[in-house]
């Protein structure tokens, strides 16, 4: 018997036995992907709520407001959730770049062999 989730049209979201469900954002105009996080209930609702992206720091154990102090907002265009919603896909605008270190995306290192590589 398959899951409901996998069925219905209702959202219900399967977190973790951390209360966290994986994020993925990607840019709208090119869709590179910029950066994955994790979000509690509460970071998807204030998500939908405000379009603006909200995010658990596991690190931290603290909510965020991506961009909150660096200004670098990713603004929420849709909201998409996989076929067993264990995961969420942010399509955004961002402001700014994605990553803490300053560059645009957190993948800007590709691995070759046993070494890293910086991604034009």
């Amino acid at each position: 018997m398959p899951d409901s989730r996998e069925t219905t049209l209702d959202l219900d979201p399967k977190y973790d036995a951390a209360g966290l469900i994986t994020a993925v954002a990607t840019d709208r105009n090119t869709g590179e992907l910029l950066m994955l996080a994790h979000m509690n209930a509460e970071a998807l609702k204030l998500t939908v709520e405000t379009g603006a992206a909200h995010f658990w720091s596991r690190s931290r154990a603290a909510l965020w407001k991506k961009g909150e102090t660096s200004g670098n907002i990713l603004h929420v265009t849709e909201i998409r959730i996989d076929c067993d919603q264990d995961a969420v896909w942010l399509i955004v605008d961002p402001v700014g770049p994605a990553c803490h270190t300053g560059a645009r995306s957190c993948f800007y290192r590709r691995i070759e062999g046993d070494r890293l590589a910086l991604v034009e």
